[in-house]
């Protein structure tokens, strides 16, 4: 089965010095824009309790584009600061709706540096894209093929903190399938000792990416923090840095792709538990080897990807407990410090931590799906069902 899906193809380029100051100005002006927006929606709604929209934001742009102070917005292509008005009324929109906090405004030195072009901004003909203003192609490294017989609907340019340029072409992408069904089911025990346990008795190792390159980054941390403020020494300084901690994100995002991919192909069910990650790193002992081992990045990889290819990713309350119950009868132990990793139930069995704990998920996974089982801890509700008690924790073969 064939799933057309929108998709994003990030490929890296190297910009003309002409481009990469058209692209500075740009960004500039994206940001400019998106401020001055912010701050009128914010005085309109405090002075005269009025909600200003988008139609009205992109009228108060053509005014400021006549003004003499503002002109130099007229150099830059129009339908980036069009998107920037876009993005700030979903950013209200999430805002009326609950979902997010007030809108903030760009910093020059901290927000993301991008800017968004849709199809009358830009020309994709063969294999060269051609942005508004520019009278040269990018010089694109093509290290993968788009779509074939597709052509792009946006175009997102961006440059990261290590300076680094990259561009994002938004597509259909005929070529994602429903992979053929199986019964293969795997529950996910996330750890820090090894990152991930699967309910097989497969244990994948930490990379620890952040730790490889710590002492180099902890050297060049020790020089910025000696340059003085504003400095050429200190931007090349804090440029140093930048690229280690973009080589380590690198590193970590590929292994992430190369495991989630894996487990989507091999697996139709997939059963992980619902961690708290945000949480979890006020931990300070645990905070940086929690945010290197990118559990939430692991798991929005798994769900996207279980989307595209007809599969089910299962989240275990994180109440459940997974490793204080023994797979094998059932019992439930009152305390389990993390320093035990290994234990040995009543009915005899010795259990591995990190095992028993990826049985149990799959387990209470299983039973989401065969009965609609809850899977928090059993309270004093009578009615309450447990997951475990309703599916054995090991499928017969």
């Amino acid at each position: 089965m064939t799933t057309h899906v929108k998709r994003t193809f990030k490929y890296r380029f190297y910009p003309t010095d002409a481009q990469a100051a058209e692209l500075s100005r740009t960004f500039g002006c994206v940001r400019k824009v998106y401020n001055m927006a912010l701050a009128a929606r914010t005085q309109a709604w405090v002075t005269r309790q009025e909600r200003v929209n988008y139609n009205q934001t992109s009228a108060m742009l053509t005014a400021w584009k006549k003004t003499e102070e503002l002109a130099y917005l007229n150099e830059v292509s129009s339908v980036p600061l069009q998107q920037a008005l876009r993005h700030l009324q979903t950013a209200f929109t999430h805002f009326f709706g609950k979902r997010a906090k007030y809108p903030r405004f760009k910093s020059r030195k901290k927000s993301r540096r991008s800017a968004e072009y849709t199809t009358s901004a830009f020309r994709f003909r063969d294999g060269e894209l051609r942005l508004a203003k520019m009278s040269e192609p990018l010089r694109i490294a093509w290290s993968r093929p788009l779509p074939e017989g597709v052509s792009p609907s946006m175009a997102t340019v961006s440059q990261d903190a290590a300076g680094r340029w990259f561009v994002s072409l938004l597509c259909d992408d005929p070529g994602i399938r429903h992979l053929p069904a199986t019964d293969a089911a795997v529950g996910i025990d996330a750890g820090l000792d090894h990152l991930l346990t699967l309910s097989t008795g497969e244990k994948i190792t930490n990379p620890r990416h952040e730790r490889r390159d710590r002492a180099a980054l902890a050297r060049q941390q020790r020089r910025l923090a000696k340059k003085e403020k504003g400095s050429a020494n200190r931007a090349r300084a804090r440029l140093k840095v930048a690229k280690i901690h973009a080589r380590i994100a690198d590193r970590r995002r590929d292994t992430l792709h190369k495991i989630t991919t894996r487990l989507v192909r091999e697996n139709q069910t997939i059963v992980i538990e619902d961690l708290t990650v945000r949480n979890m790193v006020k931990n300070h002992r645990l905070a940086r080897a929690i945010s290197d081992a990118a559990w939430s990045e692991f798991r929005s990889m798994l769900e996207y990807k279980a989307v595209w290819h007809g599969r089910e990713v299962i989240a275990v309350d994180r109440w459940f407990p997974s490793s204080k119950l023994c797979s094998a009868c059932g019992t439930l132990r009152e305390a389990m410090p993390l320093n035990v990793r290994t234990w040995t139930c009543d009915c005899g069995i010795t259990h591995d931590r990190d095992v028993n704990a990826a049985n149990n998920l799959l387990a209470a996974g299983l039973a989401v799906t065969v009965c609609g089982a809850d899977v928090r801890p059993q309270r004093s509700t009578p009615d309450r069902r447990s997951a475990t008690k309703q599916k054995p924790s090991r499928r017969e073969p």
